[in-house]
């Protein structure tokens, strides 16, 4: 996976070739803030560095990157929070939080042109809308959403689930960090706020389709952690119609050989484009593996225990076969601290030393505690 490949897969690269596949669009700009509407479905904000919306001071991707800015901004709040609890702030609370009498105060930064760009795209969306990056959707951070979805009503919905979401950090930092071209200069990237009008898609109409030389070798059901009776029922009616779709829409139409896509198959049968992504790593390979996707082997699709994998025609389709095989979802495990994750995977040796000291060091306390109780008087 190559560089140029990840900017290809930009949303605003690969929209203009397939929109008649997607959804049509009209543009409307103001100033040096742009936000395209997608016949009332889709439209997307540019996010650059250096004030591009306002003064550097006040600049969207700096805020979303830092952790110390608790607040949440938008219009649709207030811009001051209080940090500490004052005495007298509330004469009906019974419980004093603190004893402290001086009040912190935290402003939250202000975009003004931004949020009366955005305000005005979610509007005209419908007022709920799906929120993504030039790459990525905040799906690791629905848990902390009050409806947990990715439902967006208003800025601060959608600034909270960026800040909360470890894919959008990655859009905005490590973009190119799975490429094999790293001795290369990073391309410079124009961050865009990606809007679509929020639909109930049905998470069984959804599939990833693996395209390696311009060839779909791989299809598999994007929401692999259910089961869903109708794929298994429907299954070559579901590949034939998203290998047709392939054929006739994106086969040699993209600038790259090697990509992902992510389509839905509506209950008519028809096949619609919702994202492209980059074939590597920094895609999930979902009941494919890397290892076999790269290998250029003829893939094997789903298969009964003991059955023996068959010479086929076509890509591979492979999806929850039962009950049986399904599996949590891979975001769970965002919904808990990073620390915890690294310590129970070990993929961080130094947390678990420091783990393993802290407990030595606790049980030591414990240990010279119980000494002195025992101890004469």
């Amino acid at each position: 996976m190559k560089k140029e490949q990840v900017v290809n897969c930009q949303f605003s690269v690969w929209y203009p070739i397939f929109k008649k596949h997607t959804i049509k669009r009209y543009t409307f700009r103001t100033g040096q803030t742009c936000i395209r509407v997608i016949n009332g479905v889709v439209g997307f904000v540019k996010m650059s560095h250096g004030g591009e919306i306002g003064a550097p001071t006040n600049n969207v991707i700096d805020y979303l990157l830092d952790d110390g800015t608790l607040v949440v901004s938008g219009s649709d709040h207030n811009t001051e929070q209080r940090q500490t609890t004052n005495n007298d702030s509330d004469e009906e609370e019974d419980i004093q939080w603190s004893d402290d009498e001086t009040t912190a105060t935290v402003t939250a930064p202000e975009f003004p042109e931004f949020t009366s760009k955005v305000l005005e795209a979610i509007n005209t969306l419908g007022g709920r809308v799906f929120p993504k990056l030039n790459w990525s959707a905040p799906r690791d951070a629905n848990w902390i959403a009050l409806n947990s979805s990715l439902q967006c009503q208003s800025l601060s919905d959608i600034f909270l689930l960026f800040k909360s979401s470890d894919f959008i950090t990655h859009d905005l930092t490590q973009a190119f960090l799975h490429c094999n071209d790293q001795d290369s200069p990073d391309p410079v990237i124009s961050y865009e706020l990606v809007l679509r009008k929020w639909s109930e898609l049905i998470p069984g109409g959804e599939f990833r389709c693996f395209v390696k030389e311009n060839k779909l070798i791989g299809i598999c059901q994007r929401d692999y952690t259910q089961y869903y009776h109708h794929i298994s029922k429907q299954e070559d009616q579901v590949c034939q119609s998203i290998q047709g779709f392939f054929t006739e829409t994106i086969q040699y139409n993209f600038p790259d050989e090697d990509f992902v896509l992510d389509v839905y198959r509506d209950s008519w049968g028809r096949v619609w484009l919702i994202d492209i992504n980059p074939f590597g790593e920094v895609t999930d390979s979902l009941l494919f593996t890397w290892e076999e996707l790269i290998s250029g082997n003829t893939l094997s699709a789903n298969q009964q225990e003991g059955e023996q994998a068959q010479q086929q025609e076509g890509p591979a389709f492979r999806y929850t076969t039962s009950e049986v095989t399904v599996q949590p979802s891979p975001c769970l495990s965002y919904r808990i601290p990073r620390d915890f994750v690294d310590l129970s995977t070990g993929e961080d040796a130094y947390k678990l030393i420091d783990f393993l000291k802290l407990k030595k060091s606790q049980q030591e306390e414990s240990e010279e505690e119980a000494h002195d109780e025992e101890a004469p008087q």
